[in-house]
């Protein structure tokens, strides 16, 4: 029987531990601003094709909010980054750490508008307005899941095991 790693304490210290989340945050973000960049490389040239003619006000609309969405994005992916530069050596670690990790909700965020948008502007351009709609609602719904609620939720849970583990 293996035992749960996460039942066991690391043995760290406090220094060892904020390098640690540093750099599990910076792999994050290098694997999010990967999947940006390609958006965003996408997105900037949309106006440029064949078709971008056939594209109605509510798809213009669309692109701007993908558009946008996918820059905010980019910017807090990148913005920690910059940030650990600029403060190297200034023992700025936990502050780094937190601005990292609201940078990368927010970036989510941004992200999952621009996903959204952007695939409801394809689904739209290429077929009609309800499967657009549903389109729409579906990448919602699944990004809104799978990167919000399920983690917030797992941390609610965690949050009331650690009150119940105080209280006894």
């Amino acid at each position: 029987m293996s035992v749960d790693p996460s039942s066991k304490p690391r043995n760290e210290t406090e220094h060892e531990r904020l390098d640690r989340q540093l750099m599990e945050l910076l792999q994050g973000f290098r694997v999010a601003t990967t999947g940006v960049q390609v958006l965003f490389a996408f997105l900037l040239t949309v106006p440029f094709s064949k078709g971008w003619t056939m594209v109605d006000e509510i798809g213009k609309a669309l692109f701007y909010v993908a558009l946008f969405g996918a820059a905010v994005a980019s910017i807090c992916f990148i913005a920690p980054v910059f940030q650990h530069r600029i403060l190297f050596q200034l023992n700025k670690k936990p502050l780094l750490i937190r601005r990292a990790n609201r940078f990368g909700i927010l970036g989510a965020f941004a992200l999952a508008l621009s996903i959204t948008a952007s695939t409801t502007l394809i689904v739209q351009t290429l077929a009609v307005d309800k499967a657009a709609i549903g389109a729409a609602v579906a990448v919602l719904a699944l990004s809104g899941w799978a990167w919000f609620v399920q983690p917030y939720l797992s941390r609610l849970s965690a949050n009331g095991r650690a009150e119940q583990d105080g209280e006894s």
